[in-house]
């Protein structure tokens, strides 16, 4: 297997990863950061837009996974390459995010 597939399904993982939080925001009709909004990455974006970003990061990662070599969520390998990508994308859209919505913040006990 060319390492080129894993390099593919690891990007596969990671829009999938960022695709979540701006299309379940989008559909429940919150704002939120996007690339789009003013200033890039911090502002604000509408719902709509959200949406369309959240989806056009499904329609990416569909094609990284699907469409580059034959990827098997069975195997670990390619499993792990699409997991890898996930956990990356989610810890820094954590550490982003958080900075806007109070997640960076440790709780005192």
């Amino acid at each position: 297997m060319p390492w080129t597939h894993y390099i593919a399904w690891f990007f596969g993982g990671a829009f999938l990863a960022n695709a979540i939080p701006h299309f379940v925001s989008g559909m429940l009709g919150r704002a939120f950061q996007s690339p789009f909004a003013k200033p890039s990455g911090r502002g604000l974006s509408s719902s709509t837009v959200n949406v369309l970003w959240g989806f056009l990061n499904l329609v990416f990662s569909y094609l990284l996974l699907c469409h580059v070599g034959e990827f098997d969520l069975r195997a670990a390998d390619d499993a792990m390459a699409l997991g890898l990508g996930m956990i990356l994308m989610g810890v820094m859209m954590a550490r982003h995010f958080g900075r806007f919505h109070g997640g960076n913040a440790t709780v005192a006990k």
